[in-house]
């Protein structure tokens, strides 16, 4: 957990909601010096209300909700420092009896003159919808199996047997309706069939679209990534927007930590206790890793190697979660020394 600890003048809380946001602004000594709501719409009245602010040292902090970009991309035009706050943390820390926008507000500017704002990283907007695009892309392969699986479902309601071979080649899929009897069900399995088809056509043409520019935002890093044995051009990717700088990341531990590679620790009077932490990180990067992961034990020898290993002083998933980090590992000082991988080097240690 990173907190923003640097010192200012003044602080600026923000309950921001869709059509309204709650501003809170303290000086050093605590004291409130605005107190009001403002329409998202009209940000022209938000920005005059703080124009005594302003000649000052003015910080704005708000938290991580789905709709802050806008916002960020408001502070940043006008110069104003802008810190982002982790929805998650700041759920641990913000608690009290009556919890309404106003309290929310006072709650943050508080938080941000204490130096306990748990920040979060502020992605820059010129990549930020590209990132955003790859996410989606994300979500249309996963629909795309959902629909897969549907077939798979119908064919066994009815009881026939198991398609000889993968359905997610277009090639294999001629003749798939014509195998079932009842016309509802048949014309079922068609919709099905032209979503399908619908989403390989959405997918390559985004495939192509976001490789395109990869290869402009950072080709470096692209073909450093690819460099891995078994990663490919979407999981370089999905590294490479949801990475974005590695220098963000003080240590290896905290790439790791990012990157939900590494598992959390509660403990208390000697005792250790469940962690309830399994969902603060970054998931996209979490899904490549284990993807990446499995491809690179069948690409590389040494890596089954490797697992066997492990496998036999701990278990297999304890050997695919090592591995997993260890990748985690390569992958941070890859992009922090700016070479290609190295299997020898790799498993030198």
């Amino acid at each position: 957990m990173n907190f923003y600890t640097q010192q200012h003048e003044f602080y600026c809380g923000i309950d921001l909601h869709t059509t309204h946001m709650y501003a809170c602004v303290v000086d050093q000594a605590g004291k409130k010096r605005l107190h009001r709501n403002f329409k998202t719409r009209h940000p022209e009245v938000f920005l005059a209300a703080l124009t005594p602010f302003r000649k000052g040292d003015l910080v704005i902090g708000c938290e991580s909700t789905f709709n802050w970009y806008w916002f960020a991309d408001l502070c940043v035009e006008q110069e104003i420092p802008f810190v982002l706050g982790h929805a998650l943390y700041l759920k641990a820390i913000h608690g009290g009896k009556t919890k309404n926008d106003r309290i929310d507000s006072e709650k943050l500017a508080m938080l941000l003159r204490g130096g306990n704002f748990p920040t979060s990283y502020v992605y820059p907007k010129e990549i930020r919808s590209t990132r955003d695009l790859m996410r989606r892309r994300t979500s249309l392969v996963r629909r795309r199996a959902m629909t897969l699986a549907h077939i798979q479902i119908v064919n066994w309601q009815q009881n026939l047997p198991p398609f000889a071979k993968k359905l997610s080649y277009k090639t294999n899929r001629a003749g798939v309706a014509e195998r079932f009897e009842d016309p509802s069900v048949r014309a079922a399995i068609e919709v099905d069939l032209d979503l399908i088809q619908h989403y390989d056509r959405l997918i390559a043409k985004l495939e192509l679209y976001l490789e395109n520019h990869a290869k402009v935002h950072d080709p470096q890093t692209f073909y450093r990534l690819m460099s891995i044995p078994g990663v490919g051009r979407v999981l370089a990717m999905t590294m490479l927007y949801e990475i974005h700088k590695i220098e963000r990341f003080g240590s290896v531990g905290d790439f790791l930590s990012y990157a939900r590679l590494v598992r959390g620790s509660h403990t208390s009077n000697g005792k250790r206790y469940a962690s309830s932490g399994h969902k603060i990180g970054n998931p996209h990067l979490k899904w490549a890793f284990s993807e990446a992961v499995c491809l690179f034990l069948h690409e590389c020898e040494h890596s089954k190697r490797f697992v066997e290993r492990k496998a036999k002083k701990h278990c297999k998933a304890k050997a695919m979660a090592t591995l997993s980090a260890k990748l985690g590992r390569a992958v941070y000082w890859m992009l922090r020394r700016e070479t290609v991988f190295d299997v020898k080097r790799f498993f030198a240690n």
